[in-house]
């Protein structure tokens, strides 16, 4: 009987040797946006995008020395997703209240992370939202995809390029 479970093991050991074992804990990305001015940027991506807060915390001196974040000085992180679920990339919004570079015209301007794209079921919400908040196009008003979904280009108070595509 001990062959037999020995056996069987060392099968199963070969076994899980051929398969490819997944290198992340979670099949989601989090993203961590340093912003000029928290409130503008918060109000942005609530108010106008509609992500939702789902929590936040404190990167305290010690850490953020130690990490290499942020060289010893303290910070608040509020995560936002497009919905409160496991499965749903976050968005880390910082601030060190320090004055941004300005925003550029095109991706292509800087190199780094430049944009994010977010699909949206519905694009008559969130372009109603994007009117109220006089937030200018950079896309041409009306422009779709090869499929027929709407693309919308924005971008928030620091000059991240938005891109919303959408029924």
């Amino acid at each position: 009987m001990r062959k037999l479970q020995f056996f069987l093991c060392l099968c199963y050991g070969f076994l899980l040797m051929g398969q490819d074992v997944p290198n992340f804990d979670k099949p989601t990305i989090s993203i961590g946006l340093v912003a000029s001015d928290m409130e503008a940027s918060y109000a942005f991506y609530t108010e106008v995008i509609g992500l939702q807060e789902v929590g936040a915390f404190t990167v305290d001196s010690t850490f953020s020395k130690r990490s290499g974040l942020s060289g010893g000085v303290a910070f608040d992180v509020k995560i936002l997703k497009v919905e409160n679920s496991e499965t749903a990339s976050e968005l880390k919004l910082v601030s060190f209240q320090k004055e941004g570079s300005g925003k550029d015209r095109y991706i292509q301007e800087q190199n780094g992370m430049r944009y994010m794209t977010l699909f949206v079921n519905t694009m008559d919400a969130i372009s109603e939202r994007i009117k109220v908040s006089g937030i200018p196009l950079l896309s041409e008003p009306g422009l779709t995809i090869g499929d027929g979904r709407k693309f919308v280009l924005i971008q928030d108070p620091d000059g991240v390029f938005v891109e919303l595509i959408g029924n």
